[in-house]
């Protein structure tokens, strides 16, 4: 059914029924719920296209998650203990909002163009990046075209750097460095002077804001960094695996290891377990996300809690405000994470 037909059977003309589908206020009440009527009782929805191509919008939000370095699963993404609920927090909190979500997952480098490409064919109102690896021409470029644009992990200081205009654009970060800091202190509280770390990609944000706070951490306790127990994760299951092994390959284990997220902590138990090492009682470990698995696990892992769930209800309220040109945003907004003790970390008894 066609808005002129929907016009014809309450009686009213076509840029009425459009002034109420659009939810101009200068619609008299009584219009307003007559051709209300119509529309619930023909089922009638609006032409997405039509509406974008005259400027009013699609109601649609793109979701654009980013894993180019982990090229061997295919389904990273959706295995992914930090990407998976995220993404279901911000389909939820986008349908409450009235928007509808389309999700991009971009695995190489090439599919940075589907995020170009939705909002020069005005398939959405603005966009959701996160899992971005420093890639800052592609930032730049769609700063640029001032689309609304959340980011998620990133470094804001980079943006400030080319985005002298203050166009549309918000940055949501956790409170990595000192998210890591609590846990570290927490580990040293409990006696562990040999701790080693788990790093995640350093091209990210967190990944790199984890490792620095670790390695400030250990110095400003004075305990002496040892490189043989910073192991190189990258946020990836197969590679955390192979670092580990190594590790207890090397018959040097540390007595703690702090891992830079839950996903590589708990590849961690599993591979030390799987030794014959006992948790917490041979080694402890912590972890960074508090996903809903790590308190599921025996023994239930300690982890830094982020809080997922918030920063996508900041971002579907950012993007919200930037879409209806309310004002231009332009600004960093930073979650706090918590310390979650649990049982996979023990005190040291000193002889």
């Amino acid at each position: 059914m066609k808005s002129e037909e929907i016009a014809k059977l309450a009686g009213v003309s076509r840029s009425t029924v459009s002034r109420v589908v659009n939810n101009y206020k200068n619609v008299p009440k009584e219009t307003r719920d007559k051709v209300m009527q119509v529309i619930e009782q023909y089922n009638y929805v609006p032409n997405t296209m039509a509406r974008a191509l005259a400027g009013k919008g699609t109601n649609t939000i793109g979701l654009f998650i980013v894993s180019v370095s982990d090229k061997k699963s295919h389904n990273r993404i959706y295995q992914n203990n930090y990407f998976a609920p995220f993404v279901d927090a911000v389909i939820d909190l986008a349908n409450q909002s009235g928007y509808y979500v389309l999700v991009h997952t971009i695995y190489e480098k090439k599919d940075f163009l589907k995020i170009t490409e939705a909002f020069s064919q005005k398939r959405i109102d603005g966009g959701i990046i996160i899992g971005t690896e420093k890639n800052t021409e592609t930032i730049n470029r769609l700063i640029n075209a001032d689309y609304p644009l959340v980011i998620i992990d990133y470094d804001f200081n980079e943006i400030l750097n080319f985005n002298t205009q203050k166009k549309n654009v918000v940055v949501i970060n956790s409170s990595d460095y000192e998210g890591t800091a609590d846990a570290l202190n927490y580990l040293i509280s409990l006696g562990h002077k040999k701790i080693g770390f788990i790093s995640g990609r350093t091209s990210t944000f967190s990944g790199k804001q984890r490792l620095k706070a670790y390695k400030d951490t250990i110095k400003k306790n004075n305990i002496l960094i040892n490189d043989d127990f910073i192991l190189k994760g990258d946020f990836i299951k197969e590679k955390t695996r192979n670092s580990v092994q190594r590790l207890i390959d090397s018959k040097n284990l540390p007595t703690a290891i702090l891992s830079s997220n839950d996903d590589m902590a708990l590849v961690a138990m599993d591979v030390f377990e799987s030794s014959g090492i006992k948790i917490p009682d041979d080694i402890s470990i912590a972890g960074f996300d508090d996903v809903p698995f790590a308190s599921q696990v025996h023994p239930a892992l300690t982890t830094v809690r982020l809080p997922v769930y918030l920063m996508a209800e900041k971002a579907i309220e950012f993007l919200s405000i930037m879409i209806k040109k309310d004002t231009t945003v332009f600004t960093q907004f930073i979650v706090s994470t918590e310390l979650v003790i649990r049982e996979s970390c023990r005190e040291l008894i000193s002889d």
